[in-house]
């Protein structure tokens, strides 16, 4: 998406208000475009002076002491009201009680529609379901908060179990829009580390067999997506099943060479690094590849590190 389409979201992102959903590409978007992440920063910067404010000074506490007093002799030297008088006062003080706390009647009636949600919600999920693979409940009336189960079911379908207000359910194949979706928002909002390692082998396995595998210009795409897992993830599990599905794309894709050259420099797994030395071993004509090669071969710490670098410098591949 263009710079022009992605500035409302980043307005709302920089206040806070932008829906879960949109989080994920906002943030690839601000990864690969300078000029919105420098406008995106201004707006945080002015946002948090506007709210910082000045303190409130407190009142001196003899003068609220004095007044306490001069408000209870008063009150005493009042003369008692009548019953008629007492229920139109109590009658008065609910009507400006009320008026004065608008949020309470607003929690009145958000009690009501969340009771009324909440028992239509009910009624859906425990409806008859129909036997053929179908979507059990729709992602669009509201922002998924995390990804609590996935689970790959056979004749390539996926059930992917979500959280919003309440536990939801989507089934459908790897082509359905919706599933993929909901996949790429496990990567990085799953509700525990077995959730998002299954919801990556996932999309690792397509991208291993070539299959939707694409690196959408804003950043997007299951592509990108594995790469900021493969940069960010603290399993080492998960980030070499990452690298061995962008095997195919070593030699076509230069933010993909990128990244593996990265990841075998500074990675802290050393099954990682040498995985990823494997991989720039055929693409070794590439200059920037070659002398990441060179810098481990001569001054990695890890002796086992040095030799199998030496050994693909000593190869013969070339630049597919």
């Amino acid at each position: 998406m263009t710079c022009e389409g992605m500035r409302d979201s980043v307005i709302l992102a920089a206040y806070g208000e932008l829906p879960d959903e949109e989080i994920i590409r906002v943030e690839q978007h601000l990864m690969g475009c300078a000029t919105c992440r420098k406008e995106f920063e201004a707006l945080h910067t002015m946002s948090e002076l506007l709210s910082s404010g000045h303190p409130l000074q407190d009142p001196n506490p003899n003068l609220l002491a004095q007044s306490r007093m001069r408000l209870d002799e008063a009150l005493d030297a009042m003369p008692p009201y009548g019953l008629l008088t007492s229920l139109q006062i109590h009658a008065i003080s609910w009507l400006r009680h009320l008026q004065g706390a608008p949020a309470l009647a607003t929690l009145l009636v958000g009690v009501g529609f969340l009771s009324g949600n909440f028992a239509h919600r009910y009624e859906v999920a425990h409806a008859p379901r129909p036997t053929v693979p179908v979507f059990v409940s729709s992602p669009n009336g509201g922002g998924v908060s995390t990804i609590s189960a996935i689970t790959q079911l056979p004749g390539d379908m996926v059930q992917v179990s979500y959280n919003r207000v309440v536990p939801e359910m989507a089934q459908g194949t790897l082509n359905d829009p919706q599933i993929r979706r909901l996949l790429l928002v496990g990567t990085q909002a799953a509700a525990s580390n077995v959730v998002q390692a299954e919801s990556v082998g996932i999309l690792a396995g397509e991208c291993k067999i070539g299959h939707e595998c694409k690196a959408e210009a804003d950043g997007s795409g299951v592509r990108s997506t594995l790469l900021t897992v493969l940069r960010t993830d603290r399993s080492p599990s998960v980030r070499l099943r990452v690298l061995e599905s962008m095997q195919r794309y070593v030699s076509q894709d230069e933010r993909v060479r990128d990244a593996v050259a990265h990841v075998a420099l500074t990675d802290s797994s050393a099954v990682v690094r040498t995985r990823a030395i494997a991989l720039l071993e055929p693409v070794q004509s590439d200059s920037s590849v070659r002398q990441v090669l060179r810098t481990i071969s001569t001054t990695d710490e890890n002796p086992y590190l040095r030799t199998v670098s030496t050994q693909a410098l000593q190869g013969s591949g070339s630049l597919q």
